[in-house]
């Protein structure tokens, strides 16, 4: 399963602890780092177990699974900058009168209405989740959608795609299977997502590259490497430092 896929998949008790178990082990839904259940991990001086290891890895890694759910983008959270903001300093501990100080906010009256607000978006959304888990037992016709990939960039229609979509459009632009040669690079924007979330599957999670080695990896796919690596990182598959020096998968 991919990791987007095993993402949108798991339940909420998962998306609020960070991971997921498998029989075997343990995998982190932020990133897809994977400990296996058996194994000591040292760190520090201090001896790990795979499951409390991965916790480690949750709070050094990313912060806080709230730290990474915020930062998702805001087509993905349905949240505004401004509730955005509010929320994190909620979560820091701050205190309505300081948050009132910090953002400029008229009055502490004012903070409890956004709270209130904020409130009223959570029932709301608990209802429409019980609604669309029950529709599903009823709709018999609805298409079976691939799953965003989480670290998505300006998520709109382009990701409206079938899974029997994608699949025409894979056979399209690779005749000879997805581990061969791209024959031609589409400027449709459903087409380049599939391409490019195709070609994304070619690196490996929790592992840095050098520019060589992502030039050297995209070559054999296409012959316009440069094109490809620019638009797998402007479309959120992978991430580099700003000097170039190291890319990696993003999770």
């Amino acid at each position: 399963m991919e990791m987007s896929e095993m993402f949108w998949k798991a339940s909420l008790d998962e998306w609020k602890r960070g991971y997921v178990q498998e029989d075997d082990g343990y995998i982190c839904l932020l990133c897809g780092k994977r400990t296996e259940a058996g194994i000591i991990y040292p760190q520090d001086g201090v001896l790990y177990e795979a499951e409390r290891y991965l916790k480690w890895h949750i709070g050094h890694a990313h912060g806080s699974v709230f730290q990474y759910f915020i930062g998702l983008d805001k087509k993905l959270t349905g949240l505004t900058d401004h509730q955005n903001s509010l929320l994190q300093l909620f979560y820091e501990g701050k205190s309505d009168s300081e948050i009132q100080k910090e953002l400029g906010i008229g009055s502490a009256s004012t903070i409890r209405n956004h709270r209130f607000g904020l409130k009223e978006k959570e029932r709301q959304a608990k209802i429409f989740v019980t609604m669309m888990e029950l529709l599903k037992e009823k709709d018999q016709h609805a298409p079976v959608f691939v799953e965003i990939h989480k670290t998505a960039k300006m998520v709109d229609e382009r990701y409206n795609i079938t899974q029997d979509e994608y699949e025409k459009i894979i056979k399209k632009y690779f005749p000879n299977g997805t581990s061969g040669e791209l024959v031609s690079f589409s400027q449709q924007e459903k087409h380049k997502v599939v391409v490019l979330r195709e070609i994304a599957k070619r690196f490996e999670q929790d592992r840095f590259y050098g520019e060589k080695e992502v030039n050297e990896i995209i070559k054999p796919v296409f012959h316009d490497y440069v094109k490809i690596r620019r638009y797998l990182i402007e479309y959120g598959f992978l991430d580099r430092q700003p000097d170039g020096s190291q890319y990696w998968l993003k999770g």
